[in-house]
């Protein structure tokens, strides 16, 4: 049986679609899959990795302090810290000067928004207002507003009322600065187009001007906020009865760094708490800007 020579000008037509059909795409698709594999495997959810940091921070401080090289004269253990929580808890002392101290913040903080929100509005809105408030804002920034507390204590005394004024005015500046920093960068083609299109001045002021100002507000609210629990650390420092800053005093005199550590750490919560409302209240109201959320 005799067999039939292949024609040579068959074998291109032939040989080459299959070797490129039989090879090529098989390692193309191998490529693709492996490369989905990986980056499915190096994916890490954002809670995990926002958590990594102050969760690795207590396990090395509860290792320091197992160990002994951080001693309890130094910083008492974290295992203290809960269990002196526990008992302040259920004495009612905890709960107690958190309510005290939440009770001088929310006063403070509603005075020093308010007089922030009046002076940056005034400044920002009018050439009058700006040459009259916001040099001197910007000269009283510059004082120490903590170097106040003794000259606080002179004209208000010793009771609630300096602790109060502490506060506001650590709420003030940055209120003040972002809010008016805010209204002045607002867009002026923005204010053009708004004008051409009849708008008055309370319309220009109310869905213009505001508006753009709305995230310089807000990132200064965040600054107010852990202002304003700053400024409760030294103020309940003054012949306080009641308060976290009263607890952290006397467990200073009697050398327990498992209280004043554990008001410390309330005072960061509470200051975290604050930023993440800010945060949520800043997601439903700028829902209207697109935002750089950072790369992946």
């Amino acid at each position: 049986m005799t067999t039939k020579p292949l024609d040579p000008a068959v074998l291109p037509q032939q040989t080459a679609p299959h070797s490129s059909t039989a090879e090529d795409p098989p390692r193309a698709r191998v490529t693709i899959r492996g490369t989905a594999r990986t980056a499915r495997r190096l994916t890490v959810p954002r809670s995990v990795r926002r958590t990594a940091g102050p969760v690795g921070l207590v396990l090395l401080w509860f290792l320091t302090s197992a160990t002994g090289v951080l001693p309890e004269s130094v910083l008492a253990s974290p295992v203290d810290v809960v269990r002196q929580a526990v008992e302040l808890t259920k004495s009612g002392e905890l709960p107690d000067a958190i309510a005290a101290s939440g009770r001088r913040a929310a006063v403070g903080f509603l005075i020093g928004a308010s007089v922030a929100l009046s002076l940056s509005l005034l400044a920002g809105l009018f050439r009058l207002g700006e040459d009259v408030i916001d040099s001197s804002m910007g000269m009283f920034r510059a004082i120490p507003w903590v170097g106040l507390i003794p000259l606080f204590i002179v004209w208000f005394g010793i009771e609630e009322t300096p602790k109060i004024a502490l506060v506001a005015l650590g709420v003030t500046y940055p209120l003040y600065f972002n809010i008016y920093g805010g209204i002045r960068s607002t867009d002026t083609q923005l204010i053009e187009a708004a004008r051409m299109m009849g708008l008055g001045r309370l319309g220009l002021i109310t869905y213009v001007i505001l508006p753009s100002a709305l995230p310089g507000a807000l990132v200064g609210l965040r600054y107010a906020l852990s202002t304003a629990w700053l400024a409760l650390v030294f103020a309940e420092q003054i012949n306080a009865d009641a308060g976290l800053g009263y607890l952290m005093s006397n467990a200073q005199q009697y050398f327990r760094t498992d209280v004043i550590v554990l008001c410390l750490v309330v005072y960061a919560l509470l200051g975290l708490a604050c930023d993440f409302a800010v945060r949520i209240l800043s997601r439903r109201l700028l829902t209207w800007r697109a935002n750089f959320e950072g790369e992946a």
